[in-house]
């Protein structure tokens, strides 16, 4: 019997800060950034109850430097890719481990309040082009910075 594996993820839900991009010592582009996605329902008290869940998203390529040019905080987005979990160790000499989706393709769904543009509106749709470019001997130099998501929430 054959088995399958996926490895997929897709979000829809807005940016809690402007993409920060940076460069590999191969100069290869990379960018990340937080996307939240938002989940309601009633309690048993009848009362509506809502969570925000925090996604960070990092792109490779010619796709990290669309995400930094087009992206801002608050930006509705769809993002694909795949879930990756790495560690490394802090300064103090700690093992830290983060979870992130690796995107392979983002479409700008538009911002709040009318921030989209006329490509927004359309539903501008970038690809990268090879989502195994450069993800793993090229992101051994690549530390994600430190963020509290909760103080900022963009929406």
């Amino acid at each position: 019997m054959a088995r399958y594996n996926v490895n997929k993820a897709i979000l829809i839900g807005n940016l809690g800060g402007d993409p920060e991009l940076r460069y590999t010592s191969n100069n290869m582009p990379v960018v990340n950034f937080t996307v939240a996605t938002n989940e309601s329902w009633v309690n048993k008290e009848g009362v509506r109850e809502e969570r925000t869940e925090w996604h960070r998203v990092i792109a490779w390529g010619r796709l990290a430097e669309i995400c930094n040019e087009k992206l801002h905080k608050g930006s509705q987005v769809y993002v694909e890719g795949r879930i990756q979990t790495r560690s490394w160790e802090d300064q103090s000499g700690q093992k830290r481990f983060v979870t992130e989706i690796v995107a392979n393709e983002m479409v700008i769904l538009g911002g709040r309040s009318g921030e989209g543009t006329s490509q927004a509106a359309g539903g501008e749709r970038k690809k990268q082009a090879s989502p195994a470019q450069g993800t793993d001997e090229s992101y051994d130099d690549f530390q994600p910075p430190e963020q509290d998501v909760d103080d900022d929430l963009p929406f």
